[in-house]
Protein backbone atom coordinates (compact mmCIF):
# COMPACT_ATOMS: atom_id res chain seq x y z
CA UNK A 1 0.00 0.00 0.00
CA UNK A 2 1.27 3.53 -0.80
CA UNK A 3 0.53 6.48 1.37
CA UNK A 4 1.38 10.36 0.62
CA UNK A 5 1.25 12.03 3.60
CA UNK A 6 1.21 15.92 3.52
CA UNK A 7 2.50 18.01 7.01
CA UNK A 8 3.14 21.82 7.73
CA UNK A 9 0.05 23.52 7.19
CA UNK A 10 -1.91 25.79 9.71
CA UNK A 11 -2.29 29.48 9.99
CA UNK A 12 -0.11 32.05 8.59
CA UNK A 13 -0.14 36.09 8.69
CA UNK A 14 0.00 37.57 5.22
CA UNK A 15 3.39 37.97 4.53
CA UNK A 16 4.37 35.67 6.63
CA UNK A 17 6.29 31.40 5.95
CA UNK A 18 4.97 27.80 5.97
CA UNK A 19 7.07 24.44 4.48
CA UNK A 20 4.88 21.67 3.41
CA UNK A 21 6.26 18.44 3.49
CA UNK A 22 5.09 15.21 1.13
CA UNK A 23 6.40 12.06 2.37
CA UNK A 24 5.63 8.76 0.20
CA UNK A 25 5.69 5.57 1.78
CA UNK A 26 5.02 1.94 1.12
CA UNK A 27 5.82 -0.78 -1.70
CA UNK A 28 7.49 1.92 -3.98
CA UNK A 29 10.28 1.30 -6.97
CA UNK A 30 9.89 4.56 -8.37
CA UNK A 31 8.73 7.84 -8.62
CA UNK A 32 8.52 10.01 -11.71
CA UNK A 33 6.69 13.57 -11.54
CA UNK A 34 5.26 14.82 -8.14
CA UNK A 35 3.28 18.22 -7.59
CA UNK A 36 1.30 20.58 -4.87
CA UNK A 37 -2.20 21.20 -6.00
CA UNK A 38 -5.02 23.59 -4.03
CA UNK A 39 -8.13 23.58 -3.30
CA UNK A 40 -9.74 27.04 -2.28
CA UNK A 41 -13.63 26.58 -0.72
CA UNK A 42 -16.49 26.39 -3.62
CA UNK A 43 -13.38 26.06 -6.21
CA UNK A 44 -12.02 23.50 -8.07
CA UNK A 45 -8.30 22.05 -7.44
CA UNK A 46 -5.77 23.78 -9.57
CA UNK A 47 -1.78 23.32 -9.96
CA UNK A 48 0.55 24.94 -8.28
CA UNK A 49 3.88 23.80 -8.93
CA UNK A 50 5.46 20.20 -10.34
CA UNK A 51 8.96 18.54 -10.13
CA UNK A 52 9.98 15.63 -12.04
CA UNK A 53 12.50 13.41 -10.52
CA UNK A 54 15.31 15.17 -13.20
CA UNK A 55 14.45 18.68 -11.20
CA UNK A 56 12.57 20.20 -13.97
CA UNK A 57 10.20 22.76 -12.29
CA UNK A 58 7.06 24.51 -13.05
CA UNK A 59 4.69 26.83 -11.31
CA UNK A 60 1.38 28.35 -11.38
CA UNK A 61 2.15 32.48 -12.65
CA UNK A 62 0.45 33.34 -8.81
CA UNK A 63 3.24 31.55 -6.67
CA UNK A 64 6.41 32.54 -9.17
CA UNK A 65 8.90 34.43 -6.88
CA UNK A 66 7.27 33.55 -3.81
CA UNK A 67 6.51 29.38 -3.27
CA UNK A 68 9.69 27.02 -4.10
CA UNK A 69 9.26 23.05 -4.87
CA UNK A 70 11.94 20.92 -4.00
CA UNK A 71 12.66 17.06 -3.65
CA UNK A 72 14.68 14.54 -1.96
CA UNK A 73 14.74 11.42 -4.21
CA UNK A 74 16.15 9.40 -1.80
CA UNK A 75 13.71 10.26 0.75
CA UNK A 76 10.79 9.69 -1.16
CA UNK A 77 9.73 13.44 -0.09
CA UNK A 78 8.87 16.82 -1.61
CA UNK A 79 8.73 20.50 -0.21
CA UNK A 80 7.15 23.37 -1.04
CA UNK A 81 8.05 26.61 0.57
CA UNK A 82 5.64 28.95 0.88
CA UNK A 83 6.71 32.98 1.38
CA UNK A 84 5.33 36.27 0.76
CA UNK A 85 1.75 34.21 1.92
CA UNK A 86 -1.16 36.15 0.61
CA UNK A 87 -5.11 36.05 1.81
CA UNK A 88 -5.67 34.20 -1.87
CA UNK A 89 -2.87 31.56 -1.17
CA UNK A 90 -5.48 29.47 1.46
CA UNK A 91 -6.43 26.33 0.60
CA UNK A 92 -6.06 22.98 1.13
CA UNK A 93 -2.80 21.86 -0.41
CA UNK A 94 -2.33 18.25 -2.07
CA UNK A 95 0.15 16.46 -2.58
CA UNK A 96 0.75 14.34 -6.17
CA UNK A 97 2.88 11.70 -7.59
CA UNK A 98 3.15 9.58 -10.10
CA UNK A 99 4.75 6.53 -9.09
CA UNK A 100 5.39 2.59 -9.45
CA UNK A 101 5.07 0.14 -7.06
CA UNK A 102 7.48 -2.73 -6.86
CA UNK A 103 5.72 -5.37 -8.68
CA UNK A 104 3.82 -3.31 -10.95
CA UNK A 105 4.87 -2.60 -14.30
CA UNK A 106 2.85 1.10 -14.80
CA UNK A 107 2.77 4.53 -13.06
CA UNK A 108 -0.19 5.31 -11.44
CA UNK A 109 -1.48 8.50 -9.67
CA UNK A 110 -1.90 9.15 -6.18
CA UNK A 111 -3.14 12.10 -3.75
CA UNK A 112 -2.33 12.60 -0.19
CA UNK A 113 -5.32 13.55 2.28
CA UNK A 114 -4.61 17.18 1.97
CA UNK A 115 -3.27 20.02 4.11
CA UNK A 116 -5.17 23.33 5.23
CA UNK A 117 -3.37 26.57 4.54
CA UNK A 118 -4.72 29.31 6.45
CA UNK A 119 -3.32 32.95 5.43
CA UNK A 120 -5.23 35.36 7.69
CA UNK A 121 -4.81 39.51 7.41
Amino acid sequence: QVQLVESGGGLAQVGGSLRLSCAASGSIFSINAMGWYRQAPGKQRDLVATITTGGTINYVDSVKGRFTISRDNAKNTMYLQMNVLKPEDTAVYYCNAYLLQYGSVRYLEYWGQGTQVTVSS
